[in-house]
């Protein structure tokens, strides 16, 4: 019934029956609070707090440690491999092993980010990293390579339950116009720690002849190594939270108020497969993605076949890629939350690493280092900046599923097809030289961004966000509107006249 409705029945003509004007106008003061703050029935209150910043830079923190455990074998191959007697392709394993495990033990992982949240993945992550990191510490000696493969498997593990989180954390603790950007930052703790993975392992590990100087430099590294994944694992468990006490986006307050259903893992990965866009970008990323596994994992190898006794430059070669690819990224993350130009900025970037993939092919073996690092560091501002904007891009094509289960499928695409470029293209550098295992690399991302273009741009999260703002803003013009009918009009019975 309208407020102030004159009502005939049992009450008689001219009784005007009371509204309630505090339920109409503010139903926090007449409603008991619901835990988050927010009256039953009603949108939670939005609202950011400042520990979205800690959480995301430990996250960064510990997925730094676990990325410089996956390089920091290939960035001195044949260091390892004449330290244990194996050949250069047992130590390209070592890199390969992080995308062999992450296949299978994706899909249960994400179930328990689905069902126990974001705290438990992240204990899960750090204490595997912690663990792997220590059992590298008993391979020290030359006959001990199976130890470092444990030790490398373990480590692999945790890597599972790290690369689908950046847009969970993203989503659960970032406001709408930080999302991307949070994601960003998310990825590059990743990146730079594959940076460094780059940079250390040749100083800490110089090539020396003598095997027992060889096994006192690499414990340094592995010393270090564990004491940082020490630390961090010390600090998830005492920092690390599930998630705010209040939503941060409409459209976390969306997925908050929704009705309580039966939730299916199953089901979920069923509609993600039934979206045509989605699953355009899942192919288009591991392509994308699977060169950079390639182009990481066998870097030093390339660099030395054409620069001999260069190992320093070598792992700056690789640092400087990395480097250069979290500006792109963060450029990129900005760039998104100011724009949400998603269809666009992922083209643009797909087409400039194909063209910078092209120029660091045709440049590689000039002679002139110095090249090789300018276009080296223009191939990784693209390739690498690419990562973040694939998970974004991801959870706004399949909101209101879950991020973890988006973007844990953009990374098995892209192990995948780390797997297969790794193996081939070793193969080809080692039958018929670099250019020809480079040229390999860009016709397929040159079928990756031809996939791109078809990708249509289907922003059902931030459609989510915009249609939620509107009601919110209709029903406050609804509640000032009310209100002023309301005050107009007697409360109390009008006597007969």
């Amino acid at each position: 019934m309208v407020s102030g409705a004159v009502e005939v029945g049992e009450k008689g003509m001219g009784y005007r029956e009371e509204p309630d004007l505090l339920q109409e106008v503010k139903p926090e003061l007449v409603e008991p609070e619901t835990p988050n703050g927010s009256a039953p029935g009603s949108a939670p209150e939005v609202r950011l707090t400042w520990r979205r910043w800690v959480i995301v830079f430990l996250f960064s923190s510990y997925s730094f440690c676990n990325a410089f455990q996956w390089i920091q074998y290939g960035s001195i191959n044949l260091i390892f491999a004449r330290f244990y007697g194996v050949t250069s392709f047992a130590i390209d394993w070592l890199s390969m092993c992080y995308m062999i495990i992450y296949i299978p033990f994706l899909f249960p992982v994400a179930w328990l980010l689905d069902k126990k949240g974001l705290r438990l993945i992240a204990l899960a992550g750090s204490a595997l990293n912690c663990l792997g990191a220590w059992v590298k510490i008993g391979s020290m000696q030359p006959h001990l390579f199976p130890v470092t493969v444990l030790g490398q498997v373990i480590c692999s593990l945790a890597q599972v339950f790290i690369l689908g989180m950046p847009s969970r954390i993203a989503s659960v603790w970032f406001g709408s116009r930080e999302v991307s950007s949070a994601c960003s930052i998310a990825v590059f703790g990743n990146q730079l720690g594959i940076a460094v993975g780059f940079l250390l392992p040749p100083v800490l590990v110089p090539n020396v002849q003598d095997k027992e100087k060889l096994a006192y430099h690499i414990s340094i590294m592995f010393f270090m190594t564990a004491a940082v994944a020490s630390a961090l694992f010390i600090l998830v468990i005492f920092v690390f939270q599930e998630k705010p006490q209040y939503p941060p986006s409409r459209a976390q307050a969306l997925i908050h108020t929704a009705a309580p259903e039966e939730y299916s893992y199953l089901q979920s990965i069923l509609r993600l497969f039934h979206n045509v866009n989605f699953v355009l970008l899942v192919v288009s990323y591991g392509l994308n993605t699977g060169c950079f596994y390639a182009l990481s994992t066998l870097l030093n190898r390339m660099v030395m076949m054409h620069y001999p006794g260069e190992e320093l430059n070598a792992g700056r070669i690789g640092l400087t890629i990395i480097v250069s690819g979290m500006v792109g990224a963060l450029i990129s993350g900005i760039w998104l939350d100011r724009t949400k130009t998603y269809k666009q900025t992922t083209l643009l970037v797909y087409v400039m690493s194909l063209v910078g993939m092209v120029v660091y092919t045709f440049t590689l073996e000039l002679g002139y280092i110095w090249i090789v690092f300018v276009t080296a560091g223009a191939l990784g501002f693209f390739m690498t900046g690419y990562l973040p904007l694939g998970f974004e891009y991801a959870a706004e094509l399949t909101y209101p599923e879950s991020e973890g289960t988006s973007s844990g499928l953009l990374n098995v695409s892209a192990q995948i097809f780390g797997i297969i470029f790794t193996i081939s293209q070793g193969q080809i550098i080692d039958n018929f030289g670099t250019r020809a295992g480079n040229l390999f690399l860009c016709a397929f991302l040159s079928l990756g961004t031809v996939i791109t273009v078809f990708i249509k741009a289907d922003l059902r999260r931030q459609n989510a966000n915009l249609n939620n703002e509107q009601t919110r803003l209709q029903g406050s013009t609804n509640q000032i509107t009310n209100y002023g009918v309301c005050t107009l009009t007697p409360s109390f019975p009008i006597p007969p006249q």
